[in-house]
């Protein structure tokens, strides 16, 4: 069964829909049918995300309709916005929702700020990290996924990532703005003694069709009286043909505040009287402080001390252990840190090399068969007459947020304040209250915005920090700042990867069996016991994310992967194991259809006969590239990830070994639009961010040590090499899927194949390199 796309509730399944068996079906089955208290807890209704445990915080004789609106005496609305803003246009998108069903301005929304309470966690998130193919659909998947979104509830993550911001938020909030209307009309239809059938809303106004109106702002007291038997399950949600917001290319809110500068991001904090800290980490991953000389620096202009954090770290301390030096200005303590002797024990890792992880991969490969995420059909075909086969390659990747990582934190009186730009508001918390040792509810958290996350802030490891300093100042808030070179070497990176493909064609160069293996660290594995204090074990769906789940129609496949743990620091990076793991794919299969004697866009239609909205986002992507120019070729790829099926053509030409990129144009799926004009610029962002890695992005160990350190070696796509982007979205009635990481997976093949076109220089390992 799917999601309608209104309200959220099963649809009937699709005829089309294939009828696959996998290993993966069994296991996860077993989580349904695991236990009879398990199954008995699971088939109760999910606890409701309308109203906050507390009520909602108000001011200046602003009412509280529920968790989500308030309505304030000036006519204005209060929405609050549970996810960072950091870049990806959710203090926009996300009140257009409210403001649709609440039928209200947007001009008249305010944003205001989450507290932490457990009906803004992120249930999508959770639900979407089973490892279960687009195509599949039953009674199992149904089943785990309620699970899942009843477990995500209960944890209450407050979790901005995986492109689901407005995926989670499409049904409550709109119920939210939708309840809240309700109670209006209810108030006003009592007020004056008609039907509430007869009553209508506009513009923030409840209409009588006899002419009689009032305000939101004279109707919010008394609608929060009578209104409060009122229920998410008693409104009827907009229908997409009623909508006249929604779908709209609205202006970003946030744009105003970054081009004047009022715009606060977490190193703009600036609580009275903070001190700043500067880092010393261990230069060897995984190593540890051995000793050092507070006394050598104390006497340096501005220092007030010098506090040795590892201790406080906890589950933080193999990527982040060392010393800070605190001072009245954020040089001073740069300059006494950089002058600090320190003395590190190096640790069991001081030998780790790059080409070690390497090695330690491929004999993963060549000894191990590797989780089967996806197998249908056999391996053992007969008729064939052509076999291809190729190995592919990606490397650690650092995340290089443009906002420098930083926190600031106070401690005094057994109360903690956080003042960060973080990507899980909650987990920040948590993390807090274990390093001060006090309780959850004596932390309290300002959000700022974000100058760039890529998942590099869902990690707690900058929070850790900051509160072990502040707890040694004396009452006195400190702003914990990295400088590049502290991010670039201690950064959670994305993993490096191996994967192998063998295809077995037949004479007309079809596919009669596909299989792939790779090999990887599990993000998971780390992630999960370091932020969450829950055990990272079996597979972990990020590894073969991009792999098992694609949408080939091949009879015959085996995608598996074998996870190598690693040493390195591993985390999530915008699109996760889709952003390496199409580029195996995708190349791949560019290879096949060349052994084929087609060309890529020809033999990929082959494959998709049954899937109807990847032709239709493939044809539109090649009909607006055109024919490319003299000199330059056009690649292809195609690929889903988060929901949401992107192709790009990418428009390469290469001088010597010049690899350049001139135009991309970019179709994408992604359900119904919420902002138009936010997919667009997601597109453009996504396309830099995914060159920026293809072209230059690595990260080598030696000697235990991460060997990039800022962006003169670790670069990023500057503005003159940035390419045309030409987004084109198409139409569709699907509920909303990802936006913000779908476009970064599909670049690096399509730059890849039209090298290939220009060159017949098969690249396979990443990043892109001719020479």
């Amino acid at each position: 069964m799917r999601d309608n796309p209104t309200t959220g509730r099963p649809a009937p399944e699709p005829e089309h829909a294939p009828k696959r068996r996998s290993r993966r079906r069994f296991l996860l089955g077993g989580l349904v049918a695991g236990g009879a208290l398990l199954v008995g807890w699971g088939v109760q209704a999910p606890r409701q995300r309308l109203h906050t445990a507390l009520p909602l915080p108000v001011e200046n004789g602003a009412v509280a309709l529920n968790g989500w609106v308030a309505l304030h005496p000036d006519g204005t609305v209060s929405v609050v916005v549970p996810r960072s803003e950091m870049g990806q246009g959710v203090h926009t998108a996300l009140p257009m929702l409210v403001a649709e069903e609440l039928d209200v301005p947007l001009a008249r929304v305010r944003i205001a700020a989450a507290p932490i309470d457990k009906i803004f966690g992120n249930l999508t998130v959770l639900r979407e990290n089973l490892p279960f193919h687009p195509d599949e659909r039953g009674n199992v998947k149904d089943g785990v996924q309620w699970m899942l979104s009843k477990v995500g509830r209960e944890l209450g993550i407050m979790f901005t990532g995986g492109s689901t911001s407005v995926k989670d938020a499409w049904v409550p909030m709109r119920e939210a703005g939708a309840v809240a209307r309700a109670m209006l009309v209810k108030a006003a239809a009592e007020d004056w003694k008609s039907p509430a059938a007869h009553c209508r809303t506009e513009d923030g106004f409840v209409l009588h069709r006899d002419g009689r109106k009032a305000s939101y702002a004279s109707l919010a007291a008394r609608a929060a009286e009578v209104g409060a038997g009122i229920d998410a399950s008693s409104v009827k949600l907009k229908q997409p043909r009623e909508f006249r917001l929604i779908g709209k290319p609205v202006p970003r809110r946030d744009t105003p505040g970054k081009v004047d500068g009022s715009a606060r991001f977490g190193i703009d904090a600036r609580p009275a009287g903070m001190l700043y800290a500067a880092v010393r980490m261990s230069p060897v991953i995984g190593g540890a402080v051995a000793s050092f000389d507070a006394v050598r620096v104390k006497d340096l202009p501005g220092v007030t001390g010098v506090v040795d954090f590892s201790a406080s770290l906890g589950a933080f301390s193999g990527a982040g252990a060392g010393v800070a030096v605190v001072a009245r200005s954020w040089w001073q303590a740069k300059q006494a840190a950089a002058a600090l002797p320190v003395t590190w024990a190096e640790g069991a890792q001081a030998g780790l090399s790059s080409e070690a992880i390497y090695q330690g991969l491929t004999a993963a490969l060549d000894n191990e068969s590797g989780y089967a995420y996806y197998e249908s059909g056999t391996q053992d075909v007969r008729g064939v007459a052509r076999t291809v086969s190729a190995e592919y390659r990606a490397p650690f990747l650092a995340h290089a947020a443009m906002e420098p990582v930083n926190c600031t934190a106070q401690v005094v009186d057994g109360k903690v304040r956080l003042w960060a730009s973080t990507q899980v508001p909650s987990i920040a918390v948590d993390v807090a209250a274990r390093v001060a040792g006090v309780a959850r509810e004596d932390v309290g958290i300002e959000v700022m915005l974000l100058g760039g996350g890529f998942g590099r802030r869902l990690e707690g490891d900058m929070v850790a920090q900051a509160v072990a300093v502040a707890m040694a100042s004396n009452g006195k808030p400190v702003q914990l700042i990295w400088t590049r070179e502290d991010d670039t070497t201690h950064d959670v990176y994305r993993p490096a990867a191996l994967a192998r493909f063998t295809a077995r064609l037949d004479a007309q160069g079809r596919i009669l069996a596909w299989n792939n293996k790779s090999a990887s660290g599990a993000i998971g594995h780390q992630y999960f016991p370091r932020n969450l204090g829950l055990p990272g074990m079996g597979p972990d769906k990020t590894t073969a994310e991009g792999e098992y789940d694609m949408q080939y129609e091949i009879a015959n496949q085996r995608i598996a992967h074998v996870i190598v743990d690693s040493a390195v620091a591993l985390g999530y990076w915008r699109s996760v194991g889709h952003s390496h793991n199409a580029f195996f794919k995708e190349g791949f299969l560019d290879e096949v259809a060349h052994a084929a004697g087609q060309d890529g866009v020809t033999y990929r239609r082959a494959l998709l006969a049954r899937h109807p909205r990847h032709l239709a986002v493939l044809d539109a992507a090649v009909r607006a590239a055109g024919e490319a120019p003299a000199g330059r070729a056009h690649g292809v790829a195609l690929h889903q990830s988060f929901g949401s099926i992107v192709a790009q053509v990418a428009e390469v030409s290469v001088e010597e070994a010049d690899i350049r990129v001139h135009r991309v144009v970019c179709a994408i799926d992604c359900g119904i639009v919420v902002n138009p004009n936010i997919v667009a610029q997601q597109m453009e962002s996504a396309v830099v961010f995914g060159l920026s890695a293809a072209l230059g992005g690595e990260i080598t160990i030696k000697d235990g040590r991460v060997q990039q350190s800022n962006f003169g070696d670790y670069p990023v796509l500057r503005m003159d090499r940035a390419p045309v982007v030409e987004t084109i979205i198409l139409p569709s009635a699907e509920p909303p899927e990802g936006v913000g990481e779908p476009g970064v997976p599909p670049v690096a093949p399509a730059v890849a194949a039209a090298v290939f076109q220009l060159t017949g220089k098969r690249l396979r390992s990443l990043p892109l390199r001719l020479a």
